[in-house]
């Protein structure tokens, strides 16, 4: 399987996004510098691409991270309690937005599922990881990754190119 989304793509969707739904300034998100530790008490934000290519667009933090992404998008207080409402919709809606700018990258368009979140995202048998970008929000770490799924048949005549 050829790589049809290229690791600088993938970390200028990030950017772009945390840039204009989160922080205002692209500067806030970059990439981690040396060797990203374990994320503990991990909350994963995917959207799952449907047709041609299926895959995944997953982004992975801290449950602490989430919470303050999910401030910073909804506009709230540093002290207020983010509900659980609140951080599936926020981190929900900025995975949602990656796998978006994802998709738009794709040889052949299919369709987004709904954004999830949970503290894991569902494995897929052979799913093959295409990008992981350990990156860094405001000096935590944040992964962002592309999964491919096993291809479908394509309809006879259709060519990737």
């Amino acid at each position: 399987m050829s790589t049809v989304v290229e690791h600088d793509q993938v970390l200028a969707i990030a950017q772009e996004v945390f840039a204009a739904m989160v922080d205002g300034d692209v500067g806030l998100l970059q990439p981690w510098p040396g060797e990203l530790p374990e994320i503990e008490d991990g909350v994963v934000a995917w959207v799952d691409l449907h047709g041609p290519w299926p895959g995944r667009a997953e982004l992975t933090t801290s449950g602490a991270t989430a919470d303050d992404l999910a401030r910073a998008l909804l506009g709230m207080g540093d002290d207020e309690v983010v509900s659980s409402l609140d951080l599936v919709d926020a981190f929900g809606e900025v995975a949602n937005v990656v796998g978006g700018n994802v998709k738009s990258l794709l040889p052949l368009q299919g369709s987004l599922g709904l954004p999830q979140v949970a503290p894991a995202a569902p494995a897929v048998p052979g799913a093959q990881l295409v990008q992981e970008l350990p990156l860094s929000w405001r000096g935590r770490p944040l992964v962002v990754a592309v999964w491919a799924f096993a291809q479908p048949a394509l309809p006879e005549g259709t060519r990737l190119p």
